[in-house]
């Protein structure tokens, strides 16, 4: 939390998870850290998505 904090609104935060948003209550525990975190990083947030076969899965195939 004290990252999130230290950079929201003053730099540029790129997060990467396997998880959607909608499981990061559960994950972190706290409910009101994680409501914090997700208001910080989810809002205001340019998301990706990405879909599909897992990279790993293609490349072990050709080999």
């Amino acid at each position: 939390m004290e990252i999130i904090e230290d950079r929201h609104g003053k730099h540029a935060t790129i997060v990467a998870s396997q998880l959607p948003t909608n499981a990061w209550h559960q994950i972190i525990g706290e409910q009101t850290i994680a409501d914090a975190i997700l208001d910080r990083l989810v809002h205001s947030a340019h998301r990706i998505n990405l879909k599909g076969e897992s990279m790993r899965k293609k490349l072990r195939k050709k080999h």
